[in-house]
């Protein structure tokens, strides 16, 4: 797929740990041209760049913004993925939904906790991150209710959510830009 120059989309991926967020993410930026996505990553951010534990202030959503402003400002898709509880994060994504300078969507991985764990089992951190934390994270159906919200249910295989992703993605590059009214 060309990606036309233009006002570029962001993309917000959120759902408990191990719905397939990083994955669907980093399967996003290889489809497309190299040097037009950039992925950014909660967990990254949080837990190696800022060392944060998830609770007080933090300097987590800041940094997060500014990132997600910076990127959208050079022309880049931005796909930012984690786990985003509605709770701690509505207000930050708000705000960046609304800053957006282009079309936003906005994925909520709906995905059980009994599928969570049995994800959580194969990944690499399993065998030091217990199934028993994962479950103490999990929050049922945590969506957020904002405008163009779409909950992608754990019936999807990753090949089919990487593709729907990618068709929306392909529908708002292909929308004509609107111009404004000119002034009578």
């Amino acid at each position: 797929m060309g990606i036309p120059r233009g006002v570029p989309p962001f993309i917000l991926l959120r759902g408990n740990s191990a719905s397939g967020k990083s994955t669907a993410a980093r399967r996003l930026q290889r489809a497309l041209p190299r040097g037009e996505v950039a992925v950014i990553g909660q967990d990254h951010v949080r837990r190696e760049l800022l060392w944060e534990r998830e609770q007080g202030q933090g300097d987590t959503i800041g940094l997060l913004e500014a990132m997600v402003r910076h990127c959208l400002g050079i022309g880049r898709i931005t796909v930012l993925e984690g786990i985003f509880g509605a709770v701690r994060y509505h207000g930050m994504i708000e705000r960046m939904l609304e800053a957006a300078p282009g079309a936003a969507l906005v994925y909520y991985l709906d995905v059980s906790l009994p599928e969570t764990l049995r994800r959580h089992s194969g990944k690499p951190i399993a065998g030091h991150v217990h199934g028993e934390v994962v479950a103490s994270w999990y929050r049922p159906h945590d969506v957020l209710g904002v405008p163009g919200e779409q909950v992608l249910g754990e019936d999807l295989s990753e090949d089919q959510l990487v593709e729907r992703i990618l068709g929306d993605l392909s529908r708002v590059l292909a929308e004509p830009l609107t111009s404004p009214p000119s002034a009578p």
